[in-house]
């Protein structure tokens, strides 16, 4: 008799500024060692077990843009990605186990599991995963527009990133329904984000 197919589910970037919502799905064909909470986590070992994961595991992934979560909120937002990964995932589950109290709309049986990052090995492998891509993602944001620190805090509100949006003004991945970014915008009347030139124009010679 075949183990039943139980999807854990978990998503990241509910509480950033910028960059969107992503979310993982991930049926484990086996349990690694280490598995626990991303959050409680460094950076290595999350890397380490993603790749560990990714070879035991059938994996779906699911985002929603910062356009999606403006126009939606968070919450729904959070939910659409959850329910993107689940339709992603290569082999369909029989069942669903999700971290938290709220779980998308599936034509699937759904289990909320409050603390299930921590408690269920198919969510924990979900909550690394869903870390590992997101924060890769945010790097490159990063690069692409310098300024914000977003490899570095992965568009979450510090100190830092807040100084930064008042300073530049909020990027086109900046979540403009957050109450932060909209201050900025509305409040300071901040102008939105533009490339600075890559040098100082040249003066023009005199007469």
């Amino acid at each position: 008799m075949t183990a039943a197919r139980i999807a854990g589910v978990d998503e990241v970037g509910r509480g950033p500024l910028a960059g969107p919502v992503l979310a993982c799905a991930v049926i484990l064909r086996e349990i690694p060692e280490g598995l626990a909470d991303s959050k409680a986590l460094g950076a290595a070992r999350r890397e380490a077990l993603a790749e560990t994961v990714l070879g035991c595991a059938w994996v779906g992934l699911g985002a929603a843009s910062v356009a999606e979560i403006d126009r939606i909120d968070i919450l729904r937002a959070s939910l659409l990605a959850m329910r993107r990964a689940v339709q992603h995932l290569p082999v369909r589950p029989e069942r669903v186990l999700v971290d938290g109290r709220h779980a998308p709309d599936l034509d699937l049986p759904v289990e909320c599991v409050i603390g299930g990052d921590a408690k269920v090995p198919a969510i924990s492998a979900a909550s690394i995963l869903a870390k590992v891509v997101r924060d890769r993602l945010m790097a490159r944001l990063g690069a692409r527009y310098p300024g914000y620190g977003f490899e570095r805090h992965a568009g979450y509100p510090t100190a830092a990133h807040r100084e930064a949006l008042r300073r530049l003004g909020p990027c086109p991945h900046h979540r403009r329904s957050f109450a932060p970014v909209r201050a900025v915008v509305e409040g300071t009347g901040a102008v939105e984000f533009s490339r600075a030139p890559a040098s100082p124009p040249r003066k023009r010679p005199g007469p």
